[in-house]
């Protein structure tokens, strides 16, 4: 066919050609529009009859047309994305393809992060916002595709967009410089003042743990090692969640998996044991299970603990899980689930506790009233501190909190800027402490709160004070020559006086010394080897100083009545401070006289009748043993002649050698 024969045909078909009136003979030809352009009608054949297209041709000329208007629709919105023109090019196949892969992809990484299905949980509108984003891409992109209803499409794609208006608006809400939301975070934890004296009960010394966290990780790291057959197949986890168990206070923490092929090796078994250290007598244990532990953070896939129990409860926001024993020593993971009270996320608090058996998986969902009492963290630490934060700050509104800040306070830090916080027995219950200090305030507490961290029951002390850290300074001071660390301080009621008690620890994480410090008069610190010895210092300590009356200094054991006549007296000056030390005839006991507590021991000399009260003593008190005098009363019998201002010879002398000790 040739060149003319071709144009003769394209004008029988209704095809502009040059010749016309519309086209000059020089104006080129678009022969691939044009020819697409061809209106779908019958072809004649060359004697003028006509011919029949066959359905290939058809199929394929209405392709063509398809695309045709497709491209003129495309090019008439030049204004949208590249990726989005080339995506409205694509067949109708490739499209459901792609939707069908972005589907599966969606619900494996559902399956695999298992965010909570909660319009109130941050990680699912970052799921939410994803989907919109691609919804507003798609319905662009079929308007694009279909000029009918490019109108319908465009508008529909203004609907993802106000869900993602909604989310920042529901963020906003949130915010405290809202009208009335400065009260609502005032009042997510409810705190009432309480009387430490009467609250706290006083210490059983038996029942008081003497080692923190990272001296509990040592422990148990040595037990685990002792077992040959679990050190190349499990670790143990740093969870070492503090418990009462059977009346103890403890540290527990399950065993995991070491690595991807250890798991492989014994999924079908499970994990065998997990571990037990006594916080009082420092004894660890691997305790061995009868029913193994399948349910774990190191199981990979569907027995992954966090996603066992998301999946089974899909709207429920769960906080910071914990591993607990009950009184039969079961494991059980107990899985806080939180509430938000202001906004779309803000205000968070607990409203039930999911328990899972960590042997069989069995769960059981209780509303926080109901919670067994075995349960002693279901108020997660870091909320607590949180929660308090917030009612410190915005409890005489929002613009107080960072103008006047009247009556603003906020929890304590520890020495490494992080939260400071300790763990407090009480009966069957586990409570947070913290110091309360005021914002401007860097060394000193204006009181303390306990929390229960199963009911969520608070109650404030106003005990002003040192704060934590400046009475971990103060012991470690105490024995600066040796470098010991004190471990982050626990308050205990001793003799009805709030006290911090902390362990000092060597540089391999042993505990060597302990530490009382009195909440009030910090700059007073006793130290002893044993807890016992430590309480007794402390108990002389209060009662020299006066803190401690004579009905309590009798209530509790601190002062012994001795009376005699003294065989000879010293003075020596011991860190400034003068002392004078007396001995009695037929005592092998040295009394410490402390000035100016004991200034009236300047009017007694060797041979005259005294009468005082000193520390009490221990079982195992060896002879020589120096004791601390508390109280001096009575008379000299034998020298009321005598003038106070002439020191016998052996007296003289004594003070020219020192202490006789």
């Amino acid at each position: 066919m040739n060149h003319d024969e071709i144009l003769e045909m394209l004008r029988r078909s209704g095809v502009e050609v040059p010749g016309s009136a519309e086209h000059s003979a020089e104006e080129p030809i678009d022969v691939e529009v044009e020819v697409e352009d061809i209106p779908a009608r019958e072809s004649k054949d060359p004697a003028g009859g006509e011919a029949p297209k066959s359905a290939r041709e058809r199929k394929k000329a209405a392709r063509a047309r398809e695309k045709a208007a497709r491209r003129e629709h495309v090019d008439k919105g030049r204004t949208v994305p590249p990726f989005m023109e080339k995506l409205a090019h694509w067949s109708r196949t490739a499209l459901i393809v792609a939707l069908i892969v972005l589907g599966i992809a969606a619900l494996v990484s559902y399956w695999w992060f298992h965010p909570a299905l909660n319009i109130h949980s941050p990680r699912v509108w970052s799921w939410i916002i994803l989907v919109a984003i691609f919804a507003v891409v798609a319905l662009k992109v079929v308007a694009l595709r279909s000029a009918r209803h490019a109108t319908l499409f465009n508008r529909l794609a203004y609907v993802p967009l106000a869900v993602i208006l909604a989310f920042f608006v529901g963020l906003i809400m949130g915010e405290p410089f809202i009208p009335g939301n400065a009260e609502r975070y005032a009042n997510v934890l409810k705190t009432t003042d309480g009387d430490f004296a009467k609250d706290i009960e006083e210490v059983d010394y038996s029942d008081v743990p003497v080692i923190d966290r990272a001296s509990a990780q040592l422990l148990g790291s040595r037990a685990m090692g002792s077992i040959p057959e679990f050190v190349s197949q499990f670790e143990i986890s740093p969870a070492y969640s503090q418990i009462n168990y059977q009346g103890r206070p403890v540290r527990v923490s399950p065993l995991t998996y070491a690595d991807l092929f250890k798991w492989l090796s014994h999924r079908g078994t499970g994990i065998p044991a997990y571990v037990l250290v006594d916080m009082v007598t420092q004894e660890a244990e691997v305790v061995r299970l009868k029913d193994p532990i399948r349910y774990s953070e190191s199981e990979p896939l569907a027995r992954n603990i966090d996603r066992y129990v998301q999946l089974k409860y899909p709207t429920y926001m769960f906080d910071q899980k914990s591993f607990e024993l009950d009184e039969k020593g079961t494991p059980w993971w107990v899985f806080p689930v939180q509430k938000r009270t202001i906004g779309l996320f803000e205000g968070t608090t607990i409203q039930r506790v999911v328990l899972v058996n960590a042997c069989t998986g069995e769960t059981e969902d209780y509303a926080i009233e109901d919670c067994p009492t075995w349960v002693d963290r279901a108020y997660p630490s870091d909320l607590i501190i949180q929660q308090y934060n917030w009612s410190g700050a915005y409890r005489g509104g929002w613009l107080n909190s960072w103008l006047g800040q009247q009556g603003v306070v906020r929890t304590t830090l520890g020495t490494d800027g992080e939260l400071g916080y300790n763990y407090l027995a009480q009966g069957d219950d586990i409570y947070l402490y913290t110091g309360v200090s005021s914002v401007t305030a860097d060394s000193s507490n204006v009181g303390f709160i306990l929390v229960n961290q199963r009911t969520g029951e608070s109650h404030y002390y106003p005990v002003a004070g040192a704060t934590e850290d400046s009475a971990q300074a103060s012991a470690e001071g105490q024995v600066q020559n040796l470098k010991y660390e004190a471990t982050y301080p626990l308050l205990l009621n001793v003799a009805g006086q709030p006290t911090y008690f902390m362990a000092l620890k060597d540089n391999a994480g042993l505990v060597k010394m302990y530490a009382m410090i009195n909440v009030e008069h910090y700059q007073s610190v006793a130290t002893g080897s044993t807890v016992a010895s430590t309480q007794e210092s402390y108990l002389q300590m209060l009662a020299s100083s006066g803190a401690l009356s004579e009905d309590e200094v009798a209530a509790n054991g601190v002062e012994d009545q001795l009376s005699g006549t003294i065989a000879s007296i010293a003075q020596a000056v011991i860190d400034g401070n003068s002392h004078f030390y007396v001995t009695l005839e037929g005592d092998g006991a040295i009394y410490d006289f402390a000035l100016p507590e004991m200034l009236g021991i300047v009017r007694y000399r060797v041979g005259d009748a005294i009468e005082f009260g000193c520390a009490a003593s221990s079982d195992d008190e060896e002879e020589g043993t120096v004791r601390q005098v508390v109280s001096l009363a009575g008379a000299r019998a034998n020298s009321e002649a005598a003038p106070a201002a002439e020191p016998s010879a052996e007296a003289s002398d004594a003070e020219a050698d020192g202490p006789t000790a």
